[in-house]
């Protein structure tokens, strides 16, 4: 199934995305016109502590009013591929770089108004980096013990997309015999 695209036209180009409006043709005949925000990617991460704890974030987004519990993520910059952008963001939210890395697929938060895909990625044998925020990120950095982060996820404490799949994805690959009866 596929869509044709009969024009395009960008409304704004911002900072880290782009907003469309395009006029499609679907596969039925229907023709439309559909707002997309076009973004670059991103790679988001499960930096995981010799002990098993998650490094998570308390990370303020005024989108939504409040402070949310996540993983370490960020945009992909010009030239720069999802491996490299999760090394990056890694250092530079968390404080950590890690010596062992194994991906953890794809996740694509908002099919329906966007095409950004997020590449996750699972960081272990952790070490101190410089950390070095943005000016417009308000962060403390938690290690939380991995069974507490699944707890907090059910409990409706984590909300945030990107971090319950990849801790969920980062459970099948540590604990596969966990996940298996669910």
């Amino acid at each position: 199934m596929m869509a044709t695209v009969n024009q395009c036209r960008i409304l704004r180009r911002g900072r880290v995305f782009d907003f469309t409006l395009e006029n499609v043709t679907l596969d039925n005949g229907v023709q439309l016109e559909m707002e997309i925000i076009r973004h670059p990617g991103a790679a988001a991460i499960i930096a995981l502590t010799d002990d098993r704890q998650i490094i998570m974030l308390k990370q303020y987004r005024h989108a939504v009013g409040e402070a949310l519990w996540e993983i370490p993520a960020g945009t992909v910059e010009p030239g720069e591929n999802t491996f490299s952008c999760a090394q990056r963001e890694l250092a530079e939210e968390t404080g950590y770089s890690a010596r062992q890395w194994e991906p953890l697929g794809c996740v694509i938060p908002v099919p329906g108004y966007s095409d950004e895909k997020i590449d996750l990625y699972l960081a272990k044998r952790l070490v101190p980096a410089r950390q070095n925020l943005d000016a417009d990120e308000i962060i403390t950095v938690h290690a939380i013990p991995l069974q507490r982060v699944v707890s907090m996820i059910d409990q409706g404490k984590i909300n945030d997309a990107k971090t319950v799949v990849a801790v969920f994805r980062a459970m099948h690959r540590l604990e596969p015999h966990k996940i298996k009866g669910i």
